[in-house]
């Protein structure tokens, strides 16, 4: 595969093209972090935990893919050490090791929809527009199906939270899901159209780290270094959000983002923290659990969550050294 590659103030940005990598500059002890999407105001905790990580030594650089399914795959041919995802069938498909380390968000999206329904049971038969096929929010209305025994008609795909809402606002949808900083954009924008129907709770994750078992034990002190990061981070944007954004590094990929991005981070995260986005413990065991449910009932793993084993898709060791 051809690779369109820059570099952005010492980091490696690749917008994969075709279907290879070229990254064989890479030092053999330089951790390759496989991005599901391009930097953005959700991945700005992800970068001062990376900072944070660096400055105990951890040597890293990062690709941007331009979905999740690039990143999950260079990580299952060993071209990348890390990948963004929840690659659940992946890993059930895969005879490559592959276990997630560490939750970084849960699933906290929201069904979105003219004035014309008032609950989820009303979307029966109703056409939605998600995500893509086999995501998140795909995952999402299957559980809606099984959940409200309803089925959806049409399904289509515009990825991009801030993309279906800009397909909403112009009638080209009626019903969608949205992410939590877009759910309050839409309806701050035109609250007597749409409106949120009320959901139920998930801790299952959106995004997780993830990497073969058999690297992660050839290096284990650096992702230790690496989970520990994410952790503090985590724990402090808890306490404080407004973290984010004062260790933002200006000159790194997220400081460049436009002002007006820039310039909402501490609400972006407040918004994000109070609605529930983030484990300040990592997720751990309880979003193993979450996980299996959740993923089983959504079809994306063969099995009933009672006989799955969460150690055959976690592997914890790195999350427990650092929360001790």
């Amino acid at each position: 595969m051809k690779t369109l590659v820059k570099k952005i103030s010492g980091y490696v940005v690749a917008i994969p093209m075709f279907a290879s990598l070229a990254l064989s500059s890479a030092q053999a002890d330089t951790i390759k972090i496989a991005l599901a999407e391009t930097p953005s105001d959700e991945l700005a905790a992800f970068f001062v935990a990376l900072d944070r990580a660096k400055a105990n030594g951890l040597d890293y650089e990062w690709t941007a893919f331009s979905d999740e399914e690039l990143a999950i795959q260079a990580v299952l041919s060993g071209q990348m050490d890390i990948g963004f995802g929840t690659p659940y069938a992946a890993m059930q498909r895969s005879k490559a090791p592959i276990r997630i380390i560490y939750q970084l968000s849960k699933l906290k999206f929201f069904p979105v929809t003219t004035m014309k329904y008032n609950s989820l049971k009303d979307l029966d038969g109703e056409p939605i527009m998600l995500h893509s096929r086999g995501g998140g929010t795909d995952s999402i209305a299957n559980v809606i199906e099984e959940r409200e025994g309803i089925k959806f008609g049409e399904r289509s795909y515009v990825p991009g939270s801030a993309n279906r809402v800009v397909a909403m606002l112009a009638d080209q949808a009626e019903a969608t899901i949205l992410d939590l900083s877009n759910k309050n954009k839409i309806i701050a924008q035109a609250g007597d159209k749409f409106h949120a129907l009320p959901m139920f709770d998930v801790d299952a994750s959106d995004e997780a780290l993830f990497a073969n078992l058999d690297w992660i034990k050839a290096n284990e002190e650096q992702v230790d270094i690496f989970v520990k990061a994410l952790l503090s981070v985590w724990q402090d944007m808890a306490k404080d959000p407004t973290i984010i954004s004062r260790e933002t590094n200006p000159d790194g990929p997220i400081g460049q983002l436009p002002k007006e991005i820039l310039d909402e981070l501490d609400g972006f995260y407040a918004e994000a923290v109070e609605g529930g986005l983030y484990d300040p413990n990592g997720g751990g065991r309880k979003a193993a659990q979450a996980d299996m449910e959740w993923y089983s009932a959504a079809g994306q793993l063969d099995g009933d969550a009672s006989t799955l084993n969460i150690e055959d898709f976690w592997y914890l060791a790195p999350l427990d050294a650092a929360s001790n």
